[in-house]
């Protein structure tokens, strides 16, 4: 067949032939082809170094935990609805007596300057700026009060692990108190620090120890070798003792005793909501909502404790089977997609915490790599969401998922995406 050619117009070829604006901004540009969060890890492998990378990336010991996470939320199938009628969607939740706009938050995360300079000043900003929750570590290297300063009015969670020092804890629950944290997150799977091989055979330790090999590992990302020069020592801001390695820093100070009664002892201490993070035995969720724990947070430490204890997807369906419908149930570990989010609130969430996503967007770029991992997921959960034919977060429901654990259920084998 032989086409009928013309010459083109030289009209239709100005449409054709718009150039975008070359832009100075190498961050903004570089985040803004980023299409996903993985997109941002491999930018956050490429610009920093080795030992605070793989401390965001890994898992303990085989990380068998961390991959088996992944490999579940790739297995999970959706079910949709169609002819809805749904125009409208509402991404917002209420959550520990407060609203939420969006049905995640930033989970506590240590060492934070460590992987960028901006550190928890732009996590809680960013936070702030999306109408979403910012939770502050005790492992954090911003104090309570600087994270309220850069925060501003955005709403504050303080995660605490309990010290042998029992005053101590009590001090700095009464300033987190005092700086306007409105929840509280206690932590309760870190009796002792898991073995995460990755830092063990980096040398991950604060201060960092320089190295000749650390030295030319740092010397192929000047920003930032720059940023760690220039800018105050990164320190554990909350911590007497602030020099070792993360495992000398737990087992010293931490209290390996933790038990109910000291759950109770804490419950007294503070007078705002009150979570218990660490959950994963329905039989323990009963226990600390009995103790007065306002809710729980389904979590496995991101994989980063236990290696190979038990899918924390399947725990949250035990666990709100256990608890019935009204408690309020956090979901954390291994959210790298608004797709996760979406799965994890049909399986019995109210609300989600993500905490590597967030810092592959902290090491990508900073703040502007903050505000980049919020609008990546929640640019997915609206997608998911309208799919699934639901106006609403709170309308997504165990029928909306396929589990390959229920029965009858035909799900074939992935791979997790992680490289």
């Amino acid at each position: 067949m032989r086409l009928k050619r013309q010459l083109p117009q030289v009209s239709e070829l100005k449409n054709l032939m718009r150039f975008e604006r070359p832009t100075l901004d190498r961050r903004a540009a570089r985040l803004a082809e980023a299409a996903d969060v993985w997109d941002l890890r491999k930018i956050a492998k490429r610009r920093i170094p080795k030992a605070a990378f793989d401390y965001v990336d890994g898992a303990a010991r085989d990380e068998v935990t961390y991959d088996e996470s992944r490999e579940t939320f790739r297995s999970i199938r959706l079910l949709p609805n169609v002819l809805t009628g749904a125009t409208e969607l509402d991404l917002s939740v209420d959550i520990a007596g407060g609203r939420s706009a969006l049905p995640f938050g930033i989970a506590p995360t240590g060492f934070t300057r460590f992987m960028h300079a901006e550190g928890e000043d732009a996590g809680a900003s960013a936070a702030t700026a999306a109408g979403i929750p910012f939770t502050l570590s005790t492992m954090g290297t911003r104090s309570v009060e600087e994270v309220e300063r850069a925060s501003g009015r955005g709403r504050r969670w303080f995660q605490l692990y309990l010290w042998k020092d029992r005053a101590a804890s009590a001090e700095l629950l009464r300033r987190a108190a005092a700086s306007g944290y409105d929840t509280l997150v206690v932590t309760v799977d870190t009796p002792v620090a898991g073995q995460r091989l990755r830092d063990t055979r980096n040398g991950m330790r604060i201060p960092p120890r320089l190295t000749a090999g650390t030295v030319l590992d740092a010397a192929w990302r000047p920003e930032w070798w720059f940023n760690f020069l220039t800018t105050d020592p990164v320190t554990f801001a909350s911590l007497t003792s602030t020099t070792g390695t993360l495992g000398e820093l737990v087992n010293t100070m931490f209290d390996p005793g933790l038990n109910f009664d000291d759950l109770e002892w804490i419950r007294e201490q503070w007078d705002g909501k009150m979570l218990v993070k660490g959950i994963v035995n329905p039989a323990d969720a009963r226990t600390v909502i009995e103790l007065g724990a306002d809710g729980v947070v389904v979590s496995s430490h991101g994989g980063r404790q236990l290696d190979r204890v038990v899918n924390t997807l399947r725990a949250l369906e035990a666990i709100r089977a256990e608890l019935g419908p009204d408690a309020e149930i956090v979901y954390d570990s291994g959210i790298m997609s608004g797709t996760d989010i979406a799965i994890a609130l049909a399986l019995g969430a109210n609300f989600v915490l993500i905490g590597r996503a967030y810092l592959y967007g902290l090491m990508a770029g900073g703040r502007e790599g903050v505000d980049r991992i919020i609008e990546l997921l929640t640019s997915e959960l609206e997608t998911a969401c309208t799919l699934l034919g639901v106006s609403s977060v709170r309308d997504l429901k165990r029928e909306h998922v396929i589990t390959p654990w229920e029965r009858g259920a035909s799900v074939p084998g992935v791979t997790p995406q992680r490289s």
